[in-house]
């Protein structure tokens, strides 16, 4: 007779299959939220501006760095709150986040505003500008700027421009004010790079949203190009990388760095192709493939 003291094991109950199911729900539960609330994303620009340094060879700055948190979680923050129509068709899991934290989200944004203006008042007014140049943007671009004509963010691919050069301003140009004396061609360099990225970035995106902006009358670039013409055209842009890439070198620009670019121009042509060919099952993969390309670009740029 086996002594019992009223417990029973544990894989009676629960097998690994069970537990890896319950870790992996989990996991999705906390990315969902993250990405959701752009907590992801403003973390992703804060590695993003952290390579850009290393680029320019300069020691990164704290403030600017949570400077671009709190800017990058405002703009998005704002841009969740105003766009859940859309989004109800294109991300309905986001749009369940947005309305359920809406209050929370409202006074986030407004506090990671003032945050990011006096985290960049401690590197002079120049910092200040950069940093505000998104919420300036964004609101040119929303708003109708003359009478009976359309606003700019309805005009094909004007969205994806202002996103790419917002990204490319704050990320090439915060480094270089920190600095002073960089040579043009090095900071054109800089910025013609995190430019690209980030048009490739947010074309992808419209891939994902495509069935939604259809059905809103937005004419992104898929929408009016179809995927096939889109993909051809985002392998297009990365490919003018290779040409930079081969200038920056000549040029005695980014040795130390030359792996991790590389690495990151053949990553681009990964994802381009993986996820350009569907609009369809993207899911969370396109967030942290994409998205989060800087979380883990970064590390390989300091190991070399």
């Amino acid at each position: 007779m086996r002594l019992s003291l009223g417990f029973t094991r544990y894989s009676d109950h629960w097998n690994v299959g069970d537990i890896l199911s319950q870790v992996i729900g989990l996991v999705d539960r906390g990315l969902g939220f993250l990405i959701s609330t752009s907590l992801f994303l403003a973390g992703s620009g804060v590695f993003k501006l952290y390579f850009s340094f290393l680029l320019y060879g300069t020691e990164p700055t704290w403030n600017l760095l949570a400077a671009t948190f709190f800017i990058v979680f405002t703009v998005y923050g704002l841009n969740k709150l105003t766009d859940l129509r859309e989004d109800g068709i294109n991300n309905p899991e986001r749009v369940r986040y947005v309305i359920r934290l809406e209050k929370v989200l409202k006074y986030g944004v407004m506090i990671s505003l003032v945050l990011a203006l006096i985290l960049g008042a401690l590197s002079g007014i120049r910092a200040v500008l950069v940093l505000i140049f998104p919420m300036v943007a964004g609101v040119l671009y929303s708003i109708r700027l003359l009478p009976g004509r359309p606003r700019l963010k309805d005009v094909t691919g004007v969205k994806n421009l202002i996103i790419a050069s917002t990204w490319a301003n704050g990320t090439a140009f915060l480094p270089y004010i920190t600095t002073g004396g960089m040579l043009s061609l090095k900071v054109f360099l800089v910025y013609y790079f995190f430019f690209t990225k980030s048009m490739i970035n947010t074309m992808l995106f419209d891939v994902r949203d495509i069935e939604g902006d259809r059905i809103n009358g937005v004419k992104t670039i898929p929408v009016t190009l179809g995927l096939e013409k889109s993909r051809i055209l985002l392998l297009l842009l990365n490919s003018t990388l290779i040409p930079w890439f081969i200038v920056s070198y000549h040029f005695g620009y980014f040795l130390d760095y030359t792996p991790v670019l590389l690495f990151a121009i053949l990553n681009g042509y990964a994802y381009i192709l993986y996820f350009s060919g569907t609009a369809h099952r993207l899911g969370k993969l396109l967030d942290l493939w994409v998205d989060g390309e800087w979380f883990y670009t970064l590390p390989l740029a300091m190991l070399v």
